[in-house]
């Protein structure tokens, strides 16, 4: 009986297998194949994803933009958050070029102080004990003339 059963086909099944079907025992590569491509194309756009989240971060970081830090934060809270606003509101804030107001309050401060007679500081957070002789340097200019004329001015 067993004869008779292995050596009767279908006349309904095709002679020829194609060649993905594999023969019983051997290894599978086509299912190989396709696993390997799986991971390579995962791996390959999670990396542009990525790549493409820190955009706004790497814009920010080659301009030398002060809002980096700022920039930072919202790329991250787009990441873990799904809310896309903060990532398109981070691109934005990456492109914007925004003045350094800093820099030219302190050269004024810094000439009004030098009009008033007053010595400049050196630094903008001053040691405690540097702040004591900052505060009497100031009193002792205040004792000694309270109005100089700068040179130049009448």
């Amino acid at each position: 009986m067993e004869s008779l059963l292995s050596e009767s086909i279908n006349p309904a099944a095709p002679h020829h297998l194609p060649g993905f079907i594999t023969a019983p025992g051997d290894t599978d590569v086509f299912m190989w194949a396709v696993g390997i491509f799986l991971i390579v194309s995962v791996l390959a756009v999670g990396n542009l994803y990525l790549h493409l989240h820190t955009l706004p971060e790497r814009m920010a970081h080659r301009g030398h933009k002060l809002q980096f830090e700022i920039v930072a934060v919202l790329g991250l809270l787009a990441l873990f958050t799904h809310i896309h606003l903060f990532w398109v509101v981070g691109l934005l804030l990456a492109m914007v070029d925004l003045p350094d107001f800093g820099t030219p309050l302190h050269r004024i401060a810094g000439s009004v102080e030098k009009m008033a007679g007053v010595p400049p500081e050196e630094d903008l957070f001053e040691a405690p004990d540097e702040a004591g002789s900052h505060a009497a340097a100031i009193d002792d200019a205040k004792a000694g003339g309270a109005k100089r004329e700068v040179r130049g001015h009448v």
